[in-house]
């Protein structure tokens, strides 16, 4: 008798084995297939970070609203260069209204004189106003970069939700492949009389901790999609839109040092830093400028004019006005220009600042998630796998007892599920360190 369980144990483990063989395949298989093949109609469209990064940037309404805040900033460029108003002056009098010792003759002393006039602005205050327009421009642009950067860590956050969704979603989905078969042989062993009926009954109602995690995966899948479409205010039905990419970690990491290097030319908000020391530099010229006097020229032209030339009928004239800057020089702004020159060095210094201490802090970040993966790779998941197939094999030969091969079961659950949120963990790290940097150094 005891040989005859033995032998339906060695069938049914055999039997074990090539389902699981066959399952591995067959998912790698159709993962190749899905690669290569083109989406059918109604089939998930599948984006890769690239594509889901370009589509971010053409359709997100938050982004593309600041955008137009750069487009405002070159208008004002054009009013800047802008050069003053002349003025135009018509002037008629000397209309006789009302009889005089009887004498009217109402248009006899009337004269016309039409009159130009322009301010002239010196000290180059025109280009010192385009340069500063110019400047903010540059500050706008920088602007836009530093709030891209942010969102795209928000964007990439999001996709990495996504991923590791995915990874645990297929981690459920094998364990309970896996336990559905441990339950099959289970009850192929009950009807043989090998197990008892409170063990069957034990091992099925496990089963519903396996169903759970599904349900959970599934779920979370769920809501990753949902704040990824959000991002890229898309209207693409749920069941069509899926992501794709590696998920895994890079063993590799550049030395700090040069991560630093890269964040002090790459970070925007350091860039604009800068520019707005140039542009309060520019800005305190212009106060200076503007402190100077500005001549307005005029002239004009006279017809029937009184003055002591009797046939002076048809007269020029000429003037110029100069301002008395006697009280007002521009003594305020110059001062308040040249104090904002400070506070924006005193800024960028704590950019530049703000800056390492981001990278410096986030290299740490990433060096540690990468300390408890690689003894994940290299020895845990391979320990996990062999101590529960080994437990599974024990118990089914009586070796083990059923809290034995439980536990088993559950410490392999457990760790896979830890290197799964790690590998997550460690991705969304390093899009933190890319954001620090300013640019993807970690793919």
């Amino acid at each position: 008798m005891e040989s005859f369980h033995r032998r339906k144990f060695w069938r049914c483990w055999g039997a074990l084995v090539v389902v699981l063989g066959a399952g591995a395949s067959l998912a790698a298989a159709q993962s190749e297939l899905q690669r290569t093949q083109p989406p059918t109609h109604g089939a998930p469209q599948v984006w890769t970070w690239e594509q889901v990064k370009e589509r971010f940037q053409l359709d997100n309404p938050t982004l593309l609203a600041d955008k137009v805040s750069i487009d405002e900033s070159r208008a004002q460029e054009i009013t800047a260069f802008l050069r003053p108003n002349p003025n135009l002056t018509l002037t008629v009098d000397g209309t006789q209204i009302a009889p005089d010792h009887g004498v009217w003759r109402p248009f006899a002393g009337t004269f016309e004189s039409p009159a130009i006039s322009f301010l002239q602005e010196r000290q180059h205050k025109r280009q010192l106003r385009l340069e500063s327009a110019k400047k903010a421009t540059l500050i706008a642009i920088s602007s836009h970069a530093d709030m891209q950067r942010t969102m795209l860590f928000t964007l990439r956050s999001a996709f990495v939700s996504a991923l590791e969704a995915k990874a645990v979603l297929q981690l459920a989905k094998d364990n309970l492949v896996y336990y559905d078969e441990v339950l099959r042989i289970s009850r192929d062993r009950f009807g043989a009389g090998d197990i008892a009926q409170i063990d069957l009954d034990r091992l099925e109602l496990q089963r519903v901790q396996y169903e759970s995690d599904l349900q959970s995966a599934e779920e979370n899948l769920e809501d990753a999609k949902i704040q990824l479409r959000t991002l890229l205010n898309s209207r693409i039905p749920l069941e069509e839109f899926d992501v794709a990419g590696i998920y895994d970690f890079n063993d590799q990491l550049m030395p700090q040092e040069e991560f630093r290097k890269i964040a002090m030319d790459s970070r925007p908000d350091l860039k604009a830093a800068i520019e707005s020391v140039d542009k309060a530099k520019t800005d305190h010229k212009l106060a200076v400028a503007n402190g100077s006097t500005d001549p307005t020229w005029s002239a004009w032209y006279t017809h029937n004019s009184s003055n002591n030339n009797p046939f002076g009928i048809n007269t020029l004239g000429l003037s110029a006005s100069f301002p008395l800057r006697i009280f007002d020089r521009n003594q305020g702004e110059k001062l308040r220009t040249q104090l904002d020159i400070t506070r924006n060095e005193r800024l960028r210094d704590a950019a530049e600042a703000g800056v390492l201490s981001d990278v410096d802090s986030d290299y740490a970040t990433v060096e540690s998630d990468l300390i408890l993966l690689r003894p994940y790779k290299a020895k845990y998941l391979q320990q996990a796998v062999r101590v529960r197939d080994t437990i599974t094999f024990s118990y089914q030969h009586g070796g083990a007892s059923l809290l034995d091969f439980l536990n088993a079961q559950s410490e392999y659950r457990s760790v896979q599920l830890n290197y799964v949120n790690l590998v997550g963990s460690y991705l969304t790290a390093a899009a933190q360190l890319n954001m620090a940097v300013g640019r993807e150094v970690i793919q």
